[in-house]
C-alpha cells in the first residue's frame, strides 16, 4: 500500500480482511448466492412479488371483512354510530361578544373637538357649539375611562382639550369680528 489514508489503496481496491471472511450477509467471491438465483431474481418464479401459493391477492389496506364491533361495548343511540359533539356557546363566526365598554363618548368628543378648531376660525358660532360639545363629551368619556367602563382615555382627553381650544378660538373670532366690524357677507 502507498502512503496516504490508512486502509485505502491508491488504486481503488478495497483492503482485504486478514481473516479471509467476507462481510456478514454477502457470499464469498465466486460462490453463488444462497437462494441460487443471480441478481436477486424472485425465488418463487412469479415476477413482481406475486404470491405463489395460489391464493388471490388481498389488499393489506382494505377494510376488514368482519362487521364493525364497538370495542367499548356501548350501543349506538338514535341510529348514529357516534354521539353528537357538544355545542359550546360563543363559538363560530359572527360578531364578537360585547365587552361591556362604551368608547362612544370619548370618540365623539375627539371628533367634535378637532372639528371645532377650523370651524371656530371661519364660522365662530359653529366652532363654539362644536367646541362645547367636544369638551363635554371628552370630559364624560374621560370619567368613564377612569371608572373602567371605557378603554379610550387618550381619545377622551384629546376631545376635552381640542374642544376647549375650539371654544377659545371661536370666542376670540367673535370678539374680533365685533370690534373690527368685519362682515362675512
Amino acid at each position: 500500500m502507498q502512503p496516504g489514508y490508512p486502509g485505502q489503496d491508491p488504486y481503488g481496491q478495497q483492503p482485504q480482511d486478514p481473516t479471509g471472511q467476507p462481510p456478514y450477509g454477502q457470499p464469498q467471491y465466486g460462490q453463488p448466492s444462497t437462494s441460487g438465483q443471480p441478481y436477486g431474481q424472485p425465488t418463487s418464479g412469479q415476477p413482481y412479488g406475486q404470491p405463489s401459493s395460489g391464493q388471490p391477492y388481498q389488499d393489506p389496506y382494505a377494510a376488514p371483512q368482519q362487521p364493525y364491533q364497538d370495542p367499548y361495548g356501548q350501543q349506538p343511540t338514535s341510529g348514529q354510530p357516534y354521539p353528537q359533539a357538544p355545542i359550546y356557546p360563543g363559538t363560530g363566526y359572527g360578531a364578537p361578544a360585547p365587552t361591556g365598554q362604551s368608547n362612544t363618548q370619548g370618540l365623539l368628543g375627539m371628533i367634535f373637538g378637532i372639528a371645532s378648531i377650523p370651524l371656530a376660525i371661519c364660522c365662530a358660532f359653529l366652532g363654539i357649539g362644536l367646541g362645547i360639545a367636544g369638551a363635554i363629551l371628552g370630559f364624560m368619556g374621560r370619567n368613564k375611562a377612569d371608572q373602567g367602563l371605557a378603554s379610550n382615555r387618550g381619545q377622551a382627553q384629546a376631545g376635552f382639550i381640542t374642544g376647549i381650544i375650539g371654544v377659545v378660538l371661536g370666542i376670540a373670532n367673535a370678539i374680533l369680528g365685533i370690534f373690527l366690524n368685519v362682515s362675512y357677507y
